[in-house]
């Protein structure tokens, strides 16, 4: 016999007992626990990489394109992966997704380290890109569940905290462990850390899917993003080898644009479209993607430059290339909670110009930097630095995800990361043929002006390359004035070049503050701010 209907409403709203378990899933500082471990594995692995490639070319034989690929092949299998991960997150649950992401970030790692050849680690590099995708937004989706509205900013600005320490930490511990172990074990570092994450994210986090949306997945959409992505990335990275202007750099540039069309033609039509293209309809969202690559474009074009002026100018190892700039990174770790806090409390407008402000100023402070220049000259720039980039990385992943519906938040979370890959490429890229332009014109006045011959298009062209990178390129058997004279002129024309890219960044910063006027203060929707 049938229950009446008011007993079976009655009973369809009561919550199924608590138990420790469920308690134990519920405590979102223990979700923060586990996403750091994930995190950290991903940001410690974007700058401990690059210390070990002189030593993966000596034991593997690899050439310089090689090195590229190890980079390049990552970057570009993350940027493209990004959002489908975000998307596949928010359909099947963040908690198997980042959990899935944590296992074969693991596993590559470890693979990576037994690699006996360099085409084995590219492509291992390329999976473990893929693998780091999936942890990056899903972690985002999984914080944007666990914090309520009040504090999810203080949330984001830990985990931009965790971010920055891992990157501080990553040339410290990569030249450590190369100089007293082995390349490889900067690759297997992440096997402990991510079967900690694994383990942790079993017992601590909490499974939620979205059952109102249908099992279908816009494989159109995900083909034409992954697409363009994919022409967008290459057309940046290679933009310094095939000339900006030419016709190769050209035509990705403009298949990017025309797979862009298609993308947004396919998702206006589709029954279940991988990016709903009503989350653009928020000006502060579109202003905070916008303001995430313009963040990235300065920070990371200006860290390329600096660790190429510590090591190849100031002469310094790696580890103390790394102690150099600790005091930006440290200073980023105490700012990023900080700037969360206060924009709940003055909402994103106010941190976000303020930073910009500050970050223009550090970037001409650097504009200013000699060959010479001691540890205190740079101190208060870079510290200067991260007070101001701190509260953009945190506001604009707040607009960015807050603005965007729960269900959505991989997503997001996928764009955030999108915006912050694509950034960081454009400014390593821009700002690297921006500095190589400016040493070919002043590097023959500088040649004349130590008492050396001008030299031909030729030579200088054969030279820029090695000054770009702040290293002196002297012929083997010169007598020592001579040497001496063209690591001289090698060095002020590098600073000359490096002045130049900080101008751009600082230009590119001035030029975010009208970006955050955009920005306002919102109001919650979904357990999340959403600002207007």
């Amino acid at each position: 016999m049938s229950q009446p209907r008011a007993a079976v409403q009655k009973q369809s709203v009561i919550p199924p007992p608590e138990t420790a378990e469920s308690r134990r899933q519920a405590n979102p500082w223990l979700t923060m626990t586990v996403v750091a471990l994930g995190i950290i594995m991903v940001a410690l692995d974007g700058t401990i990489v690059a210390i070990a490639n002189p030593a993966i070319a000596r034991d593997l034989g690899a050439s310089l394109t090689d090195l590229q690929w190890v980079t390049n092949g990552y970057l570009l299998a993350i940027a493209v992966t990004l959002i489908t991960a975000g998307k596949v997150g928010d359909r099947f649950g963040h908690k198997p997704v980042f959990l899935i992401g944590a296992v074969g970030f693991a596993l590559t790692s470890g693979a990576i380290g037994l690699s006996q050849g360099i085409g084995m680690l590219v492509a291992l590099r390329v999976l473990q890109g893929v693998f780091g995708a999936m942890l990056q937004p899903t972690a985002i989706g999984l914080l944007r569940a666990a914090f309520p509205a009040g504090r999810l900013n203080m949330a984001i600005g830990i985990w931009g905290a965790c971010i920055a320490a891992s990157t501080a930490a990553g040339p410290i511990i990569g030249g450590l462990l190369v100089e007293k172990v082995n390349w490889q074990s900067v690759f297997f570092i992440n096997v402990p850390v991510g079967l900690a994450a694994v383990v942790l994210g079993v017992l601590f986090l909490r499974h939620r899917r979205d059952e109102s949306r249908s099992s279908s997945f816009d494989v159109p959409g995900i083909a034409v993003l992954s697409a363009m992505l994919f022409t967008l990335v290459w057309a940046v990275v290679k933009a310094p080898e095939y000339g900006w202007a030419s016709g190769r750099t050209l035509g990705f540039f403009a298949g990017a644009a025309v797979l862009l069309a298609a993308f947004v033609v396919r998702e206006h039509f589709a029954r279940e479209p991988l990016v709903p293209l009503t989350l653009f309809r928020s000006a502060s969202l579109s202003a905070g993607v916008v303001l995430m690559m313009m963040m990235a474009f300065a920070l990371f074009g200006a860290m390329f430059f600096l660790t190429f002026y510590l090591q190849g100018v100031r002469g310094l190892s790696p580890v103390r290339s790394g102690v150099w700039l600790l005091p930006m990174m440290l200073s980023m770790v105490v700012v990023s909670p900080i700037a969360g806090a206060l924009i709940s409390k003055l909402g994103p407008r106010p941190p976000l110009v303020v930073g910009m402000l500050c970050s223009g100023g550090a970037f001409l402070g650097l504009a200013h930097l000699q060959a010479g220049a001691g540890f205190m000259e740079l101190f208060p720039w870079l510290v200067l630095m991260a007070c101001g980039l701190s509260p953009v990385m945190v506001a604009a992943t707040d607009i960015i995800v807050g603005n965007a519906p729960v269900r959505l938040s991989g997503v997001a979370g996928g764009l955030q990361q999108v915006a912050m890959q694509v950034g960081g490429a454009l400014g390593t890229s821009v700002l690297g043929a921006l500095m190589s332009a400016k040493v070919a014109g002043v590097l023959p006045g500088h040649m004349t002006g130590a008492g050396l011959p001008a030299p031909t298009d030729p030579q200088v062209e054969l030279m820029r390359s090695a000054i770009s990178q702040g290293f002196a390129p002297v012929p083997p058997h010169v007598p020592p004035q001579v040497a001496e004279a063209i690591t001289k002129a090698s060095r002020l024309s590098f600073i000359d070049g490096m002045h130049a890219a900080f101008y751009a960044a600082a230009a590119v910063s001035f030029a975010a503050v009208f970006v955050s006027l955009v920005v306002r203060r919102g109001r919650e929707v979904e357990g999340a701010a959403v600002h207007a």
